[in-house]
């Protein structure tokens, strides 16, 4: 039997750039004081650095992800936003930490609709620049739970920026797509010779290395009031976009208490609105009324109630996701055992359902980075950080050497004034899912990936092979994947038995086969009989090119 193909193409970038599919995994990476596990080995040893020198997870996270800045560049950096999550062990609870920022307060939405004159170009350029949440939010993590002086947390990403690293083939490859549209200041740093740098070829940041150091002198301060601000500024002026001094000056980093189900005796935390991880916690709802061990790890059976469960959570995305402030998700409803089962009861276990929007569709960051660290006293960073898309919206304010993000084009803007239009003054939305789960009270598990649409899918497929299947960490982060996308097509990774495609085909899903979706990052916690931390377990994605350690 063939397959049934979509209509329509699905990009490959949903899922993030994944050079390598699924494959057999190895052991996790293990520790006993302390757990990195990142995009990139440079900045797992940047983490890891900072952990051997008495720092504890959150100020290992800082230096993570101003690494991941500086060897990452088209993914994250101070001028994104994010979602992150954190476990305190001092005070056993756990927190959502927004760096999303807020809308600039001059958007005009109508930018981005037709009639308007270049609407098209403007939802990547300069006026879908929102304001940067990054920086605000390491700082707001450090001052509250760090233990290091904070320029120490920027040491390791400095080094690597003022004295360079041999780019790898998925950098490398990212550059070369993207630098004809690179600013002429910017392609003299990814292209001194006049074409863009190769795998192998030392990526030297001079502006970014002084940038960072202005930051780590002078705290966020530096960068939302300073000169940094003042050269965003002139680039937005210069360029037509909405971000001012005022939205600068006007962000700041948000605590919120995270949303949270209980999932076959454990806890699962994600982050709470304005963050649309609610999604996936609706999903593992569902699929909790079911025997899923029973049904068989990827089989048919599995994957197809999967799959309609999924589908529904994208319906709820669509539907209810919106600002807390102004139209609140009913969460009351949507994570209740009573909704989960009246759900589930409407999935046709012999047949595929055609998906029918509730009338919205959006965007999602396609290019993202996750990362996790735990250190010895059990404290956990979970982080998502974006600049939206590849190397944001490709303006980088002259002698920074940080690129903007373009985090207004995964709005919606038709039609005009849905919940997640680009609302001038409102908080951005993300569809993050930064992930700790907590087993007898006690944090056991971190995780969560990258890959736009496909985040709050993966993520509830990583924690049912963690607690229904009892995979290893990295055996869970391995296993291959499914993911709804519009309009109806259910993508499967090429590991997938081509028997039990053609099966879920006879059942009427519409299937695309892809190499790989996502690039998570996990770790677990191993307890001793004393109630102790007794090690770390830690994975990589063997999609992605990141690296797992512990010490």
């Amino acid at each position: 039997m063939s397959l049934k193909l979509p209509a329509v193409v699905i990009a490959l970038g949903l899922a993030v750039p994944a050079f390598h599919s699924a494959a057999q995994p190895g052991a996790p990476a293990a520790g006993r004081s302390g757990m990195v596990s990142s995009a990139h080995p440079l900045a797992t040893e940047a983490g890891l650095k900072i952990l051997r020198s008495g720092g504890n997870a959150f100020d290992a996270a800082v230096a993570v992800a101003a690494a991941l800045n500086v060897v990452e560049p088209e993914m994250s950096g101070m001028g994104g936003y994010g979602t992150i999550l954190v476990y305190d062990a001092k005070s056993k609870k756990t927190w959502f930490l927004n760096p999303s920022g807020r809308i600039p307060a001059a958007v005009d939405s109508d930018a981005f609709r037709a009639p308007t004159p270049g609407y098209v170009e403007n939802r990547r350029g300069a006026k879908s620049v929102s304001t940067p949440g990054n920086v605000h939010a390491w700082e707001a993590m450090s001052r509250r739970h760090g233990r290091l002086k904070w320029s120490r947390l920027f040491e390791p990403a400095i080094d690597l920026a003022a004295n360079g690293f041999a780019l790898e083939s998925r950098e490398a490859d990212l550059i070369a797509r993207g630098f004809a549209g690179f600013p002429e200041h910017a392609r003299t740093i990814y292209g001194p010779h006049g074409k863009p740098l190769g795998a192998g070829e030392r990526l030297v940041q001079t502006d970014l290395a002084r940038s960072l150091g202005l930051v780590a002198k002078g705290g966020a301060a530096a960068f939302y009031e300073g000169e940094l601000a003042g050269a965003i500024d002139g680039a937005m002026k210069e360029a037509g976009g909405f971000l001012s001094l005022a939205d600068l000056a006007r962000d700041e980093a948000e605590w919120r208490a995270p949303i949270a189900i209980r999932y076959r005796g454990v806890d699962v935390l994600t982050a709470s609105p304005p963050a649309n991880a609610f999604d996936y916690l609706v999903r593992l709802g569902l699929m909790q009324q079911f025997d899923v061990r029973a049904l068989g790890h990827n089989s048919v059976e599995y994957l197809h109630r999967f799959a309609e469960a999924t589908k529904h959570g994208f319906w709820v995305r669509l539907r209810y996701a919106g600002d807390p402030d102004v139209a609140p998700p009913p969460l009351d409803r949507l994570l209740s055992a009573a909704y989960w089962k009246e759900q589930a009861a409407a999935i046709d276990a012999a047949k595929a359902k055609p998906f029918v929007p509730p009338g919205v569709s959006g965007g999602a960051d396609r290019h993202t980075t996750h990362f996790v660290v735990a250190d010895k006293d059990g404290n956990i960073v979970s982080a998502t950080l974006t600049l939206g898309g590849v190397f944001g919206s490709r303006i980088m304010p002259r002698g920074t050497g940080i690129w903007l993000n373009d985090s207004l084009e995964f709005s919606t803007f038709e039609p005009k004034g849905n919940p997640m239009d680009a609302h001038a003054g409102r908080r951005k939305l993300s569809g993050d899912c930064p992930t700790i789960i907590l087993r007898n009270g006690r944090p056991w598990a971190a995780l969560g990936t990258p890959g736009g649409h496909t985040i709050g899918q993966t993520v509830p497929q990583i924690v049912m092979n963690l607690v229904d299947f009892g995979m290893d960490v990295q055996e869970a982060l391995a296993a291959p994947r499914v993911s709804f996308a519009e309009p109806d097509v259910l993508m499967v990774e090429e590991a997938i038995p081509v028997a039990v495609r053609t099966a879920l085909a006879s059942r009427g899903h519409n299937l695309r086969v892809t190499r790989g979706m996502g690039n998570a990052h996990a770790l677990t916690i191993e307890f001793g009989p004393d109630g102790r931390i007794a090690g770390f377990k830690g994975a990589a994605d063997p999609r992605g090119a990141g690296r797992a350690a512990g010490f």
